[in-house]
């Protein structure tokens, strides 16, 4: 099989994923060429993903159906945001703050292909889980992937507006995440073509100042988190500053940021008072 372009490390990942060849194993066939390797699918079918993902860019993911997420692997598709290595970071920040807390109330905002959801799932198999997304065929795959990954968790699936669906269990949430869409919408056609010509629109377009979801989101943790129930955004490299200040100008308490691996403050945190 010949590379006709395309990025080695994207390809690597493709070898991985589709073909089960470890990094290591690769590492091996470089220090000696004559070594053989078996592969989990054809040379040709290899191709014919390569040559999909360069024709018109369509991400690796979308044409194998999976993508590996923290300790997780997920099917994902055209109907979702790819998982992004980022908010796995949500879910350290937000087991932290929960330490002392035996049994409680997630929510989990907006959960594409169910990432946090089932993260949470895992990580705190006694409590009581929710997740919501405005879109059915990504709650379609959000409950595929709980099932087949932590199929006894506790979790309720609901079709709605962020808060919207959750309407019933107001103000008993100890614990809300979310990574919503936060890209202005003026910023949307400079995104690689990978993202912006085969990610849903609607899980990147955050509207004029890419907070419009933000702001509904942080509004509604006002009753619909518990009293001293925990919120954590996921937001633009460039809105922590207006972000940390609406939670404090509606009454949040113990408003916080956190960084990602770039340095860049990329999570705004708050408590309900």
């Amino acid at each position: 099989m010949i590379l006709k372009g395309g990025r080695k490390v994207d390809f690597d990942w493709l070898l991985d994923m589709a073909a089960g060849v470890s990094w290591a194993e690769l590492q091996s066939i470089i220090l000696n060429p004559k070594n053989f390797i078996s592969l989990a699918i054809s040379t040709e079918e290899l191709e014919v993903i390569w040559e999909s993902h360069l024709k018109d860019q369509t991400p690796l993911q979308y044409l194998i159906s999976k993508c590996p997420w923290r300790d997780i692997e997920l099917e994902v598709s055209a109907d979702a945001l790819i998982p992004r290595q980022e908010t796995e970071f949500l879910i350290d920040f937000a087991l932290k703050k929960v330490t002392n807390i035996d049994f409680g109330r997630w929510a989990d905002l907006g959960t594409g292909s169910g990432p946090i959801a089932i993260s949470l799932a895992k990580s705190l198999p006694d409590w009581n889980g929710h997740a919501s997304d405005i879109s059915k065929e990504a709650l379609e795959i959000a409950k595929r992937n709980l099932k087949s990954i932590v199929p006894n968790a506790n979790v309720i699936f609901s079709l709605g507006d962020w808060w919207g669906p959750l309407k019933r269990w107001r103000g008993s949430f100890d614990l809300v995440l979310s990574n919503p869409p936060y890209i202005p919408s003026n910023l949307i056609e400079e995104l690689d073509p990978v993202v912006k010509n085969h990610e849903p629109l609607i899980a990147l377009d955050g509207g004029a100042d890419g907070m419009n979801a933000s702001r509904k989101i942080i509004l509604g943790a006002l009753d619909g988190l518990a009293k001293g129930g925990w919120l954590i955004l996921e937001h633009h490299y460039d809105q922590s500053e207006r972000i940390i200040s609406f939670m404090k100008n509606i009454g949040m308490k113990d408003v916080s940021f956190e960084k990602d691996l770039s340095g860049i403050k990329r999570y705004a945190i708050c408590r309900r008072n």
